[in-house]
């Protein structure tokens, strides 16, 4: 036996087609497989519809789960986090919400984050690695599982840049929206990203009904300076461009996230101007009062400030909404999911 134990989530149905007739059996055990372990079957003494033979081998050289559930924390809201371990001696945090239309579930795509947005407590270590397909997906299933919920909607805006993690990204959003393992559709997921412009182009052709959100926090460059790095690399001119011909092709519309920041982008002037940046786009706004790090300097805008920046913008025609906080008790909310290492 090899000493790497293949991970049956790190799979696609195709892969997991020939890793089942590597085994010398039949095509069709691999839907079975892919059925129980998206339902939530964690180890193959639970997969029943196996003869005994085939769950001794899995058993024996393969591996149903991902990642480990170490911790979890439920908020006053019914919000709930988890962290979970996961190969390496890293761990990222996961957070369960309920909603009028369901569950939604945050989930992380890389242990840390090398973005380095000023306000975000998931970059203050860095990078330590990117997830795996397995790893991004098995969130979902753990969770799940475990609040005896299905997930109705996914958000990939937990900890870490997923168009840094692009390739097992859109691994991961295959396996999600495969019908014969959790079928969640493509309109159900959102991802967001901080701006990465290559990738925005790359994912306008290869995940087009996927929802993309992106994290703007800023109407113009000096103050996107201020807070988010990759603005060096990518200034707000090129990012525009990129939303606006990424609408052209999807026809879906942009969610620009945008923390308020007391005293840094929260001023009238400062709406104004976005709303002038975003006219004529097929957009919305999220206004997100910042979650306090208590590592970070910054403060959050009030309820008052907010309101009155998304009446500035939607007297100009850009439709903002001041997104709902949950699990602030708990450090769940936006910005305060961080990079854990285990003990």
């Amino acid at each position: 036996m090899s000493d790497i134990v293949p991970v049956l989530k790190n799979m696609t149905f195709s892969e997991l087609e020939d890793y089942v007739l590597s085994l010398g059996e039949k095509k069709f055990r691999a839907k079975q497989i892919f059925k129980r372990m998206y339902e939530g079957a964690s180890s193959a003494d639970e997969f029943t519809d196996l003869p005994k033979s085939l769950r001794g081998r899995l058993a024996e050289e393969a591996s149903f789960n991902a990642v480990t559930m170490r911790a979890k924390q439920i908020s006053k809201d019914g919000t709930r986090k988890y962290l979970f371990d996961v190969p390496g001696g890293d761990a990222v945090e996961s957070v369960f919400m309920h909603y009028k239309y369901g569950w939604s579930i945050c989930i992380s795509s890389q242990a840390g984050c090398r973005m380095g947005c000023a306000f975000c407590a998931s970059g203050m270590k860095g990078l330590s690695r990117s997830l795996t397909a397995g790893e991004i997906v098995d969130q979902i299933v753990s969770v799940s599982r475990d609040a005896g919920e299905r997930a109705g909607h996914v958000v990939v805006m937990g900890i870490g840049e997923p168009f840094d993690n692009y390739d097992e990204l859109i691994k991961a959003l295959g396996i999600i929206h495969d019908e014969r393992g959790l079928g969640i559709g493509a309109r159900n997921v959102t991802v967001s990203t901080c701006g990465l412009v290559d990738r925005i182009y790359d994912f306008a052709q290869d995940m087009p009904q996927v929802g993309l959100a992106v994290s703007l926090h800023a109407p113009n460059d000096d103050i996107r300076h201020q807070i988010m790095p990759i603005s060096k690399k990518y200034s707000m001119d090129e990012l525009m461009k990129a939303c606006r011909d990424y609408t052209e092709a999807t026809h879906r519309r942009i969610t620009f996230e945008y923390a308020l920041i007391e005293g840094v982008n929260d001023r009238d002037e400062n709406a104004r101007e976005l709303a002038a940046r975003l006219r004529g786009m097929l957009c919305h706004v999220n206004l997100i009062p910042i979650n306090s790090v208590e590592e970070k300097p910054y403060s959050s805008s009030s309820r008052q400030r907010a309101e009155a920046f998304a009446e500035i913008l939607g007297s100009r025609g850009i439709t903002a909404t001041i997104r709902r906080q949950l699990g602030a008790d708990i450090s769940a909310a936006c910005g305060q999911l961080r990079l854990q290492e285990t003990e």
